[in-house]
């Protein structure tokens, strides 16, 4: 099952935005979400807000109507954000599986993107992809529409891995789809999760040494964390699988860390890693950074100075409230300036940059010593006005943030 939204309060019909949030829109970089919300099957890890075509029975935005519900309300969101909007800087369009839509369908998406706001030049745009979706056909027709990156969900590369996760995928498709994304000339990212019940340490030097022979312009690799309300946690709950303790998890990280970095793989956030600098996932960065951003689709999350607001999850409400020109947002919350400071540390800490300890009140500078001498920031950038995590400090990051704000 999906995850349960957030409570707020409720979001005006036509969408509008408190004036100081709607004054603040020119003054971050812009990005947009597009959210797909469809599947072939549900995996059993996941809690995000998918569905199959089966469980929706044609009714609400589906398959072949989703692209029309899309623009529908990227007109809204332009309605909503006026002549101050920026170019966009950033596109990515996640899911699901995204490419179960045709490529046609994106790109059309993306050419809606350019009429309603226009993209700034050498904007990045993304794509999500189940490497069985791509095809050289297919990579070449997002190529050609705008598209600049492809995000192959790969999460392993051993086949009793992929079976426990419930992934569908032959891994021997990741190598081809991986050839058809560099030969349309797009970057090609590859995801990978860790911390599998029955995943070995072994296993997971695998998954990292077959990624490290495809050579990909960015890496992502999250631990894996069982939600409530998925298929995994029944099992886990029953006893049919065992999850790995954090002992495991850390050591799967720092071999991860080990053999990217050896391979010339930097670090920039906690979970990511890229060739260089070029091949970083700006729209991310821009999340950690509290840039704007406008989410798309059902369930899809936004933040616009200082406020955020999520979507009805369902697509079929969804679809008719943007066919009606009504906002399909389900609740929102205004940022206080404190609840602002507190994400800037909280998401700024997860930078290879790291964090400006300026930002940080009185009391929590006093914890930095202490931070030093358990070797979770580096003293160094510390001495420079840096809070930068180690590698003990990314496997402990909530920790780091936690003694930053408490002092």
């Amino acid at each position: 099952m999906p995850s349960v939204q957030p409570v707020g309060e409720p979001v005006p019909a036509d969408g509008r935005l408190p004036a100081g949030a709607r004054a603040d829109v020119g003054k971050a970089p812009f990005g947009l979400y597009v959210h797909v919300p469809f599947c072939r099957v549900r995996c059993g890890y996941c809690d995000f807000n998918t569905y199959t075509v089966p469980e929706l029975g044609g009714h609400g935005a589906t398959v072949d109507t989703y692209a029309d519900a899309a623009l529908a309300e990227l007109g809204i969101a332009r309605e909503v954000l006026g002549d101050n909007v920026p170019e966009v800087a950033t596109v990515f369009v996640g899911g699901g599986t995204p490419t179960m839509l045709p490529p046609r369908d994106l790109v059309r998406v993306l050419d809606g993107i350019r009429e309603q706001f226009g993209l700034e030049p050498g904007a990045e745009v993304t794509t999500e992809a189940n490497p069985d979706t791509i095809t050289p056909a297919v990579a070449e027709e997002l190529a050609a529409g705008g598209f600049t990156r492809v995000s192959l969900g790969m999460q392993s590369a051993v086949p009793h891995v992929l079976a426990t996760l419930e992934r569908t995928h032959n891994p021997a498709n990741v190598s081809t789809a991986v050839a058809a994304v560099r030969a349309a000339g797009m970057q090609v990212s590859l995801d990978l999760i860790y911390g599998t019940p029955g995943e070995s340490l072994e296993d997971w030097r695998t998954s990292l040494e077959s990624v490290i022979e495809l050579r990909p312009d960015h890496v992502s690799a999250y631990a894996l964390v069982v939600e409530q309300g998925t298929k995994l946690a029944a099992q886990v709950r029953r006893g049919v699988v065992t999850m790995p303790d954090d002992d495991d998890e850390a050591d799967k990280y720092e071999l991860a860390e080990q053999i990217l970095a050896d391979a010339g793989y930097g670090w920039y956030e906690i979970s990511n890693w890229a060739r260089a600098e070029a091949n970083r996932c700006l729209h991310n960065i821009n999340y950690w950074r509290g840039a704007n951003w406008w989410g798309i689709g059902p369930g899809a999350h936004s933040h616009v100075g200082g406020v955020r607001w999520w979507n009805v999850k369902h697509p079929a409400p969804y679809a008719d409230r943007v066919a009606s020109g009504v906002s399909p947002g389900a609740g929102r919350e205004v940022l206080t300036p404190a609840q602002r400071h507190d994400e800037d540390i909280l998401l700024g800490i997860r930078l290879v940059e790291g964090l400006d300890l300026q930002l940080v009140d009185g009391a929590g500078r006093a914890a930095v010593a202490g931070l030093i001498a358990d070797e979770l920031i580096d003293g160094r950038a510390a001495l420079a006005g840096r809070a930068v995590l180690t590698v003990r400090g990314r496997l402990l990051a909530d920790t780091v943030v936690h003694r930053l704000l408490a002092g």
